[in-house]
């Protein structure tokens, strides 16, 4: 994800979250801490064929933990596996952070979202009672615990960047 891409994410932002929407100001300072050799953070942004915008996530490490801080996907999108391919490009950058556990918080209602977290091994540890706002609904917490590391290159090294098809840091 570049600046550029923000109001389109904006956009996708407002219609899946309404209640809830980050602002501008939150992906921007999203996106500082992504560039640079401090980075720790990875945003990431899918298109469509027709150059339109159809989902995006976001990731931040500290310390040997992960955070997924976010995953959209356009409706239109639902159903295609485009939410794993998201998430699969997150965990990749979890591995080059280093992290040895990656958290999430989901709606407790979205059960399409823990559907997918729970195929990728995430399983529920907590909740955090009225985290979502307005509404007061609650977010479960999930935790993976990352496997070891690959050799460098060798098989299940996680892919370079870039090499995700329609994904777009």
């Amino acid at each position: 994800m570049r600046w550029w891409d923000i109001e389109p994410v904006l956009a996708l932002e407002r219609v899946l979250f309404p209640e809830d929407a980050w602002s501008r100001g939150m992906f921007w300072s999203e996106l500082a801490h992504a560039r640079g050799a401090g980075a720790n953070r990875r945003y990431v942004v899918a298109e469509a064929e027709d150059g339109r915008l159809a989902g995006y996530a976001g990731f931040a490490a500290s310390g040997g933990l992960g955070d997924v801080q976010t995953i959209a996907v356009d409706r239109e999108h639902w159903g295609t596996g485009l939410g794993a391919r998201l998430l699969t490009d997150l965990l990749g950058w979890a591995t080059r952070f280093e992290c040895t556990e990656v958290l999430l918080e989901v709606r407790v209602d979205n059960h399409r979202a823990q559907r997918l977290y729970e195929r990728f091994g995430f399983a529920p540890i907590g909740f955090r009672r009225g985290y979502y706002q307005p509404g007061n609904v609650d977010a479960l917490v999930m935790r993976l615990t990352m496997a070891p590391a690959p050799p460098a290159g060798g098989p299940g090294a996680p892919a370079a960047p870039g090499s995700q098809g329609s994904l777009h840091g």
